[in-house]
């Protein structure tokens, strides 16, 4: 996977959460930072569909549920 680009998404992730990227790790999910709860999880969709020039489907938000599953999607919508 780019590095780059999972760099970006996890700065993302931790502007979005108000969180260091330190705290953001490649394994970083839902279930491991406090503060990505659903309302959350919209927000971050929204700021990667903003940064990426993505647009992504309803059902697609709760499937990206940590870093590694929004890499994939973001590469489908990319390729």
């Amino acid at each position: 996977m780019d590095k780059a680009k999972s760099e970006h998404v996890r700065q993302i992730i931790a502007d979005t959460l108000f969180i260091s990227i330190d705290e953001v790790g490649e394994d970083a999910s839902q279930d491991t930072l406090k503060n990505w709860d659903s309302l959350q999880q919209m927000n971050i969709v929204l700021a990667l569909e903003q940064s990426f020039g993505v647009r992504f489907k309803p059902e697609e938000f709760s499937a990206m549920s940590n870093v590694e599953k929004i890499l994939q999607h973001l590469q489908a919508k990319q390729a």
